[in-house]
């Protein structure tokens, strides 16, 4: 049996997608929530409701537990505070509850430059979680990604509705703008499960990333051609890029960025293009053909409808 935390985020679903396919019995840690979570339709599971911060919850969902796949955190919902109670309380509650209910297989999906000594909150955060994880004597495998695009996530469809919302211009990073490596959410889906079946992987932190390098400049102008969104680009500083993104954290309740997305994006986040061929026996999809989803949708009226889910959560 195999705990899945984070199972309605964006990778989570794609997760759960794939150990359905593969015939795998699975269970997944869900956060008690007014709202319906939002998870694959059609897909039976069996589901354990706790927060991570509940210990004895944690401990009951680890019962018949052989293998983790630790997914969940906080920077999608803002705050520092939530970072610490999410993705370093959270994970350290989960790696001690596993390390008692003797879980033979821990695989964790943190960020290309996680540091403890980072300047950026999400950066530390996964950093101190990685260190909970390896000290809990669980065999564990980090996968620390670099940016992952798909349906739904936080950088093309977060880049597609600030598009929208923005008339004439966009804000772009002053030049040389940060170089991304974006790897497609099916393809980190992939090493995230076969991870589980790769003993040569136990003790090790792998970086992971996508084909080709990008600047984030190249990644906003293949969503503008994709979605049919046509704005000059203004290049600003990162201060000024930063206090946008702290507007739309006032002014939404749900924002399409935020300033730990900023904070990503100070500097380059890439890694070996080799490494999920050497590694994993998979070539990984270049970002220009897997971008469809983004196509013959209004997305204002979807930043809309979003906002209009989330005031009402």
């Amino acid at each position: 049996m195999i705990l899945v935390t984070g199972a309605t985020g964006f990778v989570g679903r794609s997760v759960v997608r794939r150990l359905d396919q593969a015939g795998l019995p699975f269970r997944i840690l869900l956060r008690p929530a007014r709202r319906t979570p939002d998870l694959p339709a059609g897909i039976p599971m069996q589901v354990s409701l706790s927060s991570l911060s509940d210990r004895r919850g944690v401990r009951a969902a680890l019962v018949g537990v052989d293998a983790v796949i630790h997914l969940a955190g906080a920077e999608r919902r803002g705050s520092r505070e939530e970072l610490i109670l999410a993705d370093i309380e959270g994970t350290r509650s989960l790696a001690e509850a596993a390390a008692e209910a003797g879980v033979r297989r821990l695989v964790f999906l943190s960020h290309l430059g996680a540091d403890r000594a980072s300047a950026y909150p999400v950066l530390r955060a996964k950093a101190v979680a990685e260190e909970f994880l390896r000290g809990s004597g669980v065999p564990t495998t980090i996968l620390r990604a670099a940016a992952i695009f798909g349906p739904g996530d936080r950088l093309t469809t977060g880049l597609a509705m600030t598009l929208a919302a923005l008339p004439l211009v966009y804000p772009v990073p002053r030049p040389p703008a940060p170089r991304l490596q974006p790897v497609w959410i099916e393809d980190v889906s992939a090493c995230l499960v076969w991870a589980l079946e790769e003993p040569e992987l136990i003790g090790r932190t792998v970086e992971i990333g996508g084909p080709e390098y990008l600047s984030i400049v190249d990644v906003i102008r293949l969503v503008m051609a994709t979605a049919g969104i046509h704005r000059a680009l203004l290049p600003l500083s990162a201060p000024y890029l930063r206090l946008g993104a702290w507007i739309f954290e006032r002014a939404l309740p749900h924002p399409p960025v935020t300033r730990f997305w900023f904070d990503y994006l100070a500097v380059d986040r890439t890694t070996d293009l080799n490494t999920l061929p050497r590694v994993f026996g998979l070539q990984p999809a270049r970002m220009e053909g897997r971008l469809e989803y983004l196509r013959g949708r209004s997305w204002a009226r979807e930043l809309l409808a979003q906002q209009r889910q989330a005031s009402a959560a």
